[in-house]
């Protein structure tokens, strides 16, 4: 188990466990964001990655990405 920003691009990931702001949580349960989701790490940047999840693309800076763990 990793972080998503420590995660490869190209590769799929089901999403164990997430913590942070509650703020932050709600909006990605919004978008089906949750534990046991499959995403796929679309793009990787020095700040943050976009990703592919429930047929949305998003981006999420590295410190929202570390709080994800896959």
């Amino acid at each position: 188990m990793h972080s998503l920003s420590k995660s490869s691009q190209g590769g799929t990931y089901t999403i164990k466990w997430m913590f942070g702001l509650p703020e932050v949580l709600k909006t990605m349960h919004d978008m089906d964001i949750h534990e046991g989701s499959t995403i796929r790490v679309l793009q990787k940047f020095n700040d943050s990655l976009i990703i592919s999840a429930s047929n949305r693309k998003i981006v999420l800076g590295n410190e929202v990405a570390d709080r994800i763990q896959v």
